[in-house]
């Protein structure tokens, strides 16, 4: 028997985090916002969700948020904001059609005003949903979607067909204009932004440094070359492990922070090309880390080889928020979302003589340069990549929609 969508509440938590100053709404009503993804796992997608979700309660809007589920619905539970579930992950056609059937009737009883998709699945039930209804249609174009054959495209273009599509970086900008016939005068680029209330290094405990420092087992007395990312080739963790054979100091550590997700053949391989290299007691693979914010004040550089672009980055933009040098490869978003010669070095990706040169001038800097570096960084980032900016943006962007609707 096909389920019902499932509506989960709860009462409002106390919240004593800054709020978001309520917007000039058009017409003067406040309005309600459904916003779909697949799930509410984990991700970038998810996180802009949720915190959509707050910023627009803060706002006096009516939130609500609709996934196949995750342990992120907790945060919305805290806060007192709608949870539907729905099996929005499926690529099903047929399912892709009763869920739009489905939010269709949501759309009609809760009078949504806007439907705000992020990510293929999902939206085209919600595009067809405010087809049918009249709800104003939406996107947030969180990647450089493989486009591969003309289907893959036409599956892809539901993401271009927002009355506003926002994308998170101004690299994913120019692949909806290259890509999708889409009217530029609709793109809105609005980065994706940091919690700084997380991000930042006096709220790092010397216990939760401590406590780092013995779980991973680092010396005191060595520096820290940190990579976060999940093992996966084009993360680059094979040219930096190169470039740390070039370089050819034993008096350092390296970490290389993330989950293989399954992919153990490419553990194996790297683990065997460290053991090559005769790195086994410099490089470490270490599975997720939940403190992240410890992990980057441990450091001291952090660095991102990926091998091919990224559509924002945001271990890099932490890493920044944390005063911390960075090293990124010249792709993607990054071009954006450091300063060349000032916060970070930018080297050619799969250059590992490059990265390895980047290495050698980072690990020799004086703690003023370092202090300077750090500086910069911070002030660059709570200047562009914040989550009070970002979702100040995006509630300008649902008072547009409004303004032309009345």
């Amino acid at each position: 028997m096909e389920r019902e969508p499932q509506l989960t509440t709860a009462a409002p938590a106390f919240n004593d985090a800054p709020r978001e100053e309520a917007a000039a709404w058009p017409g003067g009503r406040a309005p309600t916002v459904l916003q779909v993804v697949p799930t509410l796992v984990t991700g970038g997608a998810e996180r802009g969700c949720i915190d959509m979700a707050l910023a627009l309660a803060d706002a006096g809007g009516t939130p609500l948020v609709a996934s196949q589920g995750g342990p992120m619905v907790r945060e919305l539970d805290r806060a007192g904001i709608r949870h539907i579930t729905l099996p929005l992950a499926t690529k099903n056609p047929l399912t892709i059609r009763k869920n739009a059937r489905k939010l269709a009737a949501i759309i009609a009883e809760q009078r949504v005003d806007i439907v705000h998709a992020r990510s293929r699945a999902p939206a085209w039930s919600a595009w067809m949903a405010c087809r049918d209804t009249g709800a104003r249609y939406m996107t947030t174009f969180h990647a450089p979607y493989n486009i591969g054959s003309g289907m893959k495209r036409w599956y892809n273009s539901v993401m271009a067909r927002g009355e506003r599509v926002i994308a998170i970086s101004d690299f994913v900008r120019r692949h909806i204009l290259e890509n999708y016939d889409t009217d530029p005068a609709v793109i809105r680029t609005i980065h994706r932004g940091i919690d700084r209330s997380v991000f930042a290094p006096d709220r790092v405990s010397s216990a939760r440094l401590i406590q780092l420092t013995q779980q991973w087992h680092l010396p005191a007395d060595r520096p820290v070359i940190l990579l976060p990312g999940r093992l996966t080739r084009w993360k680059g963790q094979t040219v930096l492990v190169k470039a740390l054979e070039k370089l050819g100091r034993k008096d350092v550590v390296c970490l290389l922070v993330g989950s293989d997700q399954g992919r153990s053949g490419f553990r194996r391989e790297l683990e065997g090309q460290i053991a090559r290299a005769g790195l086994g007691n410099v490089v470490a693979m270490t599975d997720h880390c939940s403190d992240m914010a410890a992990a980057y004040l441990l450091s001291t550089v952090v660095v991102s080889a990926s091998r091919e672009p990224e559509a924002f980055g945001r271990v890099i933009v932490e890493a920044q928020a944390m005063g911390k040098p960075v090293i990124v490869t010249a792709i993607g978003a990054y071009q954006e979302t450091v300063v060349p010669g000032e916060t970070a070095w930018v080297v050619p990706p799969d250059d590992a003589d490059a990265l390895a040169n980047a290495l050698r001038e980072a690990l020799s800097l004086t703690p003023e340069q370092r202090e300077a570096i750090g500086a910069r960084a911070q002030a660059f980032v709570a200047d562009r990549y914040t989550r009070e900016r970002m979702c100040a943006d995006t509630l300008g962007v649902y008072a547009e929609l409004l303004a032309e609707r009345r």
